[in-house]
């Protein structure tokens, strides 16, 4: 009895170790993972972001379909500028007083040449016709894109946004984890549902991640 006893104790111990450290490893795993992930969709996201920039310099507005973007990247150019300041005879000031030296100030733009937002923004490459889903361990993960204006002080502004749902990108690991992560609300962490960039509701083109994901894409 007594060997069994001790046999039994050593079982219990070895189990509680086990779920001991196992409470500790799976979230650091999973945040692990999930870091990994995060970093990889806020990467497309802006890239849409540079994107949509782009269609509002040269259209006024942002798109809300990724068609339409694709095709836009694939034909659109940038008009290369000079800006120049000018000074010349004010000749309605000047005939009207019966005096000279009145003069106006003014700026001139020239355009120098065209370059096509294809090769400015994505030098050479394709990853722009994908803009839509990004693969993520085995799982497509599509991103939604909406487009619009907002009435802010009497000025009709355009607005974007991008979103990719945290249960796409995550879709296969801890439920609980998972459901604990979309729950946020952190200087340092994703909060929300959703990795996003923009807002429909606000004008900002800014992502809803911490800036470690900022830094990271720099290095």
């Amino acid at each position: 009895m007594k060997l069994l006893i001790q046999l039994v104790l050593w079982i219990i111990i070895i189990f509680l170790g086990y779920k001991l450290f196992n409470s500790v490893y799976e979230p650091t795993k999973f945040n692990t993972e999930k870091e990994k992930r995060y970093a990889k969709v806020i990467e497309q996201l802006k890239d849409i972001r540079t994107a949509e920039l782009a269609h509002l310099q040269v259209t006024g507005k942002f798109t809300g379909t990724f068609d339409s973007l694709v095709r836009f990247i694939d034909t659109a150019q940038f008009a290369i500028t000079q800006r120049r300041d000018t000074i010349y005879d004010d000749e309605e000031r000047n005939k009207a007083f019966g005096v000279t030296g009145y003069y106006i100030e003014d700026v001139i733009i020239d355009t120098l040449s065209f370059i096509s937002v294809k090769d400015s923004l994505f030098k050479g490459s394709d990853r722009y016709k994908n803009l839509n889903k990004i693969e993520v361990e085995g799982n497509e993960v599509p991103i939604t894109l909406d487009a619009g204006f907002i009435m802010r002080s009497d000025r009709k502004i355009a607005v974007f946004e991008a979103t990719a749902n945290k249960d796409d990108i995550l879709h296969d690991l801890n439920r609980d984890l998972v459901i604990q992560e979309k729950q946020t609300v952190s200087v340092d962490g994703v909060n929300g549902t959703h990795i996003r960039v923009g807002s429909m509701t606000d004008v900002n083109t800014n992502g809803n991640w911490p800036k470690q994901y900022d830094k990271a894409g720099e290095q």
